[in-house]
């Protein structure tokens, strides 16, 4: 279990510590999931941005999951009276390397709380900050973006996704079936069941499909821009899902500050937004 800092009364500030020996084996087995074409990391080898999704896991016992899969509010995240967690994006600085094979430490603290009413009814919003040091130091800090909410009224009217750019100056075509989404929950360690279980994403969660991990399409979209260029900022804006077996595109046009990057749908909706420098 990860050391801990909680108070028992705003959970805003509350930290908790976990450490990796940061094996090779969980990103060679990403590479073997996507036929990515880059050469498998070895020992020694730098972490490619953004898989340290599949570190620093914490295995929470399964009487402590809700229903979704996810671990129940509670413990280190705050009391919400929402059930329905959803991740909604983030920010990422990378300062430096961090090499397989190294032992490595993540602090992760609550860094904000913020209720909303919307479209959907009363929200929360949690911010989670993470930093992650290596031998040589802090090599990145993150921040993730996650909201609570309640479950969806399958009576509600659908609205109309936001349509995404087609002006893209670089773009790869992509679409993740069933397998890639288990293995990849399985390699992060992620329980929640819209990614795997059919009948808990379609009759409980109200979804045509199974979804696209978010931080997997975060993933692809620094992929592509890492081909074009070195990325030392990235940041990031889920609007809309993907689903499985559907063909998408990770998009990315140059700017004078770096790239503005998006996935786009096969109907043409957004479904995540992003920039990088």
């Amino acid at each position: 279990m990860p050391a801990t800092d909680w108070p028992t009364t705003d959970a805003t500030g509350r930290s908790q510590t976990l450490t990796d020996p940061m094996s090779p084996w969980p990103a060679q087995a990403f590479c073997r999931t996507l036929d990515l074409s880059r050469p498998e990391p070895g020992p020694g080898n730098p972490l490619p941005p953004f898989w340290h999704w599949m570190h620093f896991l914490d295995a929470r016992p399964r009487s402590t999951l809700g229903l979704d899969g996810h671990p129940a509010v509670g413990g280190f995240m705050p009391e919400v009276a929402q059930p329905r967690r959803m991740w909604a994006g983030g920010r990422l600085t990378i300062h430096g390397e961090l090499p397989l094979g190294q032992e490595a430490t993540k602090i992760s603290t609550i860094a904000n709380i913020a209720e909303k009413t919307g479209r959907a009814g009363a929200m929360t919003f949690v911010t989670v900050r993470h930093k992650i040091s290596g031998g040589a130091g802090l090599a990145i800090t993150e921040e993730q973006d996650i909201v609570y909410r309640d479950d969806p009224d399958p009576n509600a009217p659908k609205r109309a996704p936001k349509q995404a750019p087609t002006d893209e100056t670089h773009a790869r075509e992509w679409s993740c079936d069933s397998t890639v989404l288990f293995r990849y929950s399985a390699l992060t360690f992620n329980g929640h069941k819209i990614h795997y279980d059919l009948d808990h994403a379609t009759r409980i969660e109200g979804y045509p499909g199974l979804v696209v991990h978010g931080p997997l399409l975060a993933t692809l979209l620094l992929e592509l821009a890492h081909e074009i260029g070195p990325v030392t900022e990235f940041s990031y804006r889920l609007t809309a899902p993907i689903f499985a077996d559907e063909p998408f595109t990770i998009c990315a046009k140059e700017t004078d500050t770096g790239l503005t990057l998006w996935a786009r749908g096969p109907d043409g909706r957004l479904a995540i937004e992003g920039s990088s420098a």
